[in-house]
């Protein structure tokens, strides 16, 4: 059965995912805990002027956590722990209500690399955020919404139409991906009137929304030991709930004034990071510009800081497959509970050099737990992270890390049960130096 330690962690993962089905209920989860934690949240319009210990900035899907130790100078360095909030799902149109014979349906653009046929079949609600009329001086309001509700469906076509199916599915994006979820012509409104109402809110208050829909199945163990987590979403929440972990124990465990550790969680790494909450954006190197300003520090400061930083891009790795083990490099075959991998690619699709393995595998030897090395098949194409955006936005030595599964980017995926407590324990010992 799965150990206790693992188990401990792995259930708190569970229930930080199920709470999580968007970008913004990510950062609202893991706010909620920085906030139990002791941390306080800025807002960009604050003065920071003073501004210690634990603190955190939330714009839409992105958050920016760090704990300023007692007496730490402003140069104190930084160390970095990235992740992304996003996951590739099914996200609503902005005229969302349509049909075909006789069914209403809803319209949906496809939001990153998503493997459309693990979308059919799938009972799924909505969820996301609404943009709602303000107050007096117009500024909008913003109100989370989640529909755990088996909702809307997308259909596969039945094997008695289609006799090659098992030969391989063909799904156009526009014509064969549009969900179901009643009978009749469409209504202009209807959506938006029933989401709205689950808000608790006047839809005719509604200015505009982020809406997306997610699988209402709940993650849980798989396996004769339970070995494996199976979720949605576990790209890339396991490292998102991994670097709050981290982050809250190096906070509670700083003895003296070695590092500022900090957890930067983006939005948008699946299409590419370029937004205002994406790892393209200033919003890391503002954010953390300010935090050494706010402690009466120059720009000689904020360079040391820098100068003396360590990142790790902590997302999800490929396991390797059992039913296709030639897609992987032969010598590179890491496999759930074996800890996480370190992910090198000489092409800088990973940000990984030999600084950085050194520094993360002595945090993984302090941390007492395992490490894997991946690098991917050269005939494959190599995926990417925040990494090397990262690396060179501020000019920060960067380790690309993760758990390696199963299912990447599928509608639900698979890791080891050991592997996130592995990656928190390793992480916080990134952050605490120690």
């Amino acid at each position: 059965m799965t150990p206790a330690p693992h188990r401990s962690h792995t259930d708190d993962l569970l229930a930080f995912i199920a709470a999580s089905p968007s970008p913004y209920h990510v950062v609202a989860s893991a706010a909620q805990r920085l906030e139990k934690a002791g941390f306080r949240e800025l807002l960009g319009t604050d003065d920071w002027a003073g501004a210690s210990g634990g603190c955190f900035v939330s714009r839409a899907g992105a958050l920016i956590a760090w704990y300023v130790p007692e007496g730490a100078p402003a140069h104190t360095p930084f160390r970095i722990v990235g992740t992304h909030t996003d996951s590739p799902n099914l996200r609503i149109k902005p005229a969302p209500d349509t049909g075909s014979s006789g069914w209403r349906q809803i319209g949906v653009e496809i939001y990153g690399g998503v493997p459309l046929n693990t979308w059919l079949d799938r009972d799924l609600g909505i969820s996301g955020r609404l943009a709602l009329r303000g107050g007096p001086d117009g500024t909008p309001r913003s109100r989370l919404v989640q529909i755990d509700e088996p909702l809307l469906r997308v259909p596969q076509l039945a094997i008695h139409l289609d006799r090659s199916v098992n030969d391989g599915v063909a799904l156009d994006r526009q014509r064969h991906i549009a969900p179901i979820w009643a009978l009749g012509d469409p209504r202009e409104g209807e959506l938006l009137r029933l989401v709205a109402e689950a808000a608790g809110e006047d839809a005719a208050d509604v200015l505009g929304w982020d809406l997306m829909l997610h699988d209402i199945q709940p993650p849980g163990y798989l396996g004769a030991e339970r070995e494996f987590v199976v979720a949605s979403r576990l790209d890339n929440q396991v490292s998102v709930h991994a670097g709050v972990t981290a982050l809250v124990d190096a906070a509670t465990g700083v003895t003296e004034p070695s590092f500022v550790p900090v957890l930067a969680a983006f939005d948008h790494e699946e299409v590419g990071s370029g937004s205002e909450t994406g790892a393209q954006s200033p919003l890391l190197e503002r954010v953390l510009s300010r935090s050494v300003a706010a402690r009466g520090g120059s720009d000689e400061d904020w360079s040391r800081a820098l100068a003396g930083a360590f990142c790790v891009s902590a997302d999800m790795a490929h396991a390797v497959h059992p039913n296709y083990a030639e897609r992987h490099d032969p010598d590179h075959r890491p496999l759930p509970n074996g800890g996480p991998t370190i992910k090198v690619n000489v092409n800088q699709r990973y940000a990984t050099d030999s600084t950085g393995i050194a520094v993360f595998t002595a945090a993984c030897e302090r941390a007492g737990a395992p490490w894997q090395p991946f690098v991917s098949n050269n005939a494959m194409p190599c995926g990417t992270s925040i990494g090397p955006l990262t690396a060179a936005r501020l000019g920060v030595t960067t380790v690309d890390v993760g758990v390696p599964g199963l299912s990447m980017h599928s509608a639900r995926e698979l890791c080891g049960v050991a592997d996130p407590a592995y990656l928190a324990a390793i992480l916080g010992a990134v952050m605490a130096g120690r």
